[in-house]
């Protein structure tokens, strides 16, 4: 753990030590299984916080590929000791936001960077179609969602258009980015997002879907992207990284 240790901000205290589920399900035909950790290898430390629905992708995607870590509730309210606005946070993320990946040595402060090292640095259980098309699909839909939509209806965007005006707000551009969304999806889906495997797509589905019902989008246009979260949404996966099952969950939510 030393060299992890060491790039950790001093006076940080993980919240929680949290092991991926080798449940039977996980190791079906759609997750291969995949050769237990070494014992004494580092384990990443994820810093993250409940809501936010990039640190949902990374949670997914380390639980699918059976990655241990260790968690780090990392606020982005400004309020108790481990939020994103100190200076110790600013040693792990300059951006100072959510999430951030310390693995091999490394600290990696974007979703899809830390997706695509992942699969780059641990590919027996891929999140990427060996078939070139295939792939390049995977990618369009990903850059879709992360890119297209959900950067529009993050937090800091949505204060700066102001509370009288962000639940519109959010509604449009997350309307707007289903329309075209769930077309493309109508031509690559098959069980999941792209064909019958799961890939960085779903895992970046999922988390945008939960953010448009908590903007109350209608989600009755889009039968595609409605099907496919559902599918999903059932896997061990998805269920164990689900906002409503983290350490720093508030109370009224947990377990929900």
């Amino acid at each position: 753990m030393t060299a992890l240790r060491l790039l950790a901000p001093k006076g940080w205290q993980r919240v929680q030590f949290f092991r991926p589920p080798l449940s039977a399900s996980m190791a079906s035909s759609s997750v291969p299984k995949m050769e237990t950790t070494v014992a004494d290898e580092p384990r990443p430390i994820l810093y993250a916080t409940w809501l936010s629905s990039c640190s949902w992708r990374v949670r997914i995607a380390l639980t699918l590929k059976q990655i241990p870590y260790d968690i780090q509730a990392t606020s982005l309210l400004q309020v108790g000791e481990h939020h994103a606005y100190t200076d110790k946070y600013r040693e792990v993320n300059p951006m100072q936001t959510v999430p951030s990946l310390q693995i091999d040595g490394h600290s990696l402060c974007d979703s899809v960077a830390i997706m695509h090292y992942l699969e780059e640095t641990r590919p027996k259980i891929p999140l990427l179609p060996q078939d070139v098309m295939k792939r390049a699909k995977v990618r369009e839909i990903v850059e879709l969602i992360c890119s297209a939509i959900q950067p529009l209806q993050n937090r800091l965007v949505l204060e700066h258009v102001g509370k009288e005006k962000s639940l519109v707000w959010a509604q449009h551009w997350i309307g707007r980015g289903f329309q075209g969304l769930d077309r493309v999806l109508a031509g690559s889906a098959g069980k999941y997002c792209v064909g019958d495997e799961l890939s960085m797509a779903d895992v970046c589905l999922v988390p945008q879907v939960f953010n448009a019902r908590m903007y109350k989008v209608d989600l009755s246009p889009y039968p595609n992207i409605v099907r496919l979260d559902h599918e999903l949404q059932s896997l061990p996966a998805f269920k164990s990284s689900h906002p409503h099952q983290q350490p720093d969950c508030p109370p009224k939510f947990a377990g929900k």
